[in-house]
């Protein structure tokens, strides 16, 4: 497996994972597929310091990973908000836990000071992952959220660089 910058030529593997997440998974609050218009305008808005990577196994992306712009408020721009989508039929195999592991040393090395993650209630692998990352538990909004017939929390989690 390789994780490295994500380039153009990787958008629709990086659009088929998040429209899978969409479809199938709380993972993303977002109720509709993107479309590839959409998904390059996303990228478009990332920039050196705030970068996506994706895990490549045998030239295919079976993963991908994002630093975004917490706010466009001055004041935030040294936090950043995280994203973190693995192909459902790779899960399990530690493709996750690079992208973090890489992403966060990304988020240390552009001297971001905090990043943000935001998780749906009974994502327990993801709180896990993010934990084992150097994340703090800050809160959980309750019911913020309603997909698939349900009212979802969303656990706010964070990492300060020190």
């Amino acid at each position: 497996m390789v994780i490295r910058p994500a380039e153009i030529r990787d958008l629709r593997s990086v659009l088929g994972i998040y429209n899978e997440a969409v479809l199938n998974t709380v993972a993303t609050f977002d109720t509709e597929t993107r479309s590839l218009l959409q998904q390059a305008a996303w990228f478009e808005n990332h920039d050196e310091r705030h970068p996506v990577l994706v895990a490549e196994e045998e030239g295919d992306v079976v993963g991908w990973a994002s630093l975004s712009a917490w706010s466009d408020r001055r004041a935030y721009d040294d936090t950043a908000e995280i994203s973190l989508y693995v192909r459902s039929d790779r899960r399990g195999r530690g493709i996750g836990k690079a992208l973090m592991a890489a992403l966060v040393e990304a988020g240390k090395n552009r001297r971001l000071h905090a990043i943000i993650a935001r998780i749906a209630g009974g994502n327990e692998i993801s709180i896990h992952l993010h934990r084992s990352a150097g994340f703090d538990d800050i809160g959980v909004m309750r019911e913020v959220g309603f997909k698939f017939g349900k009212r979802i929390d969303v656990h706010m989690m964070q990492l300060i660089y020190k």
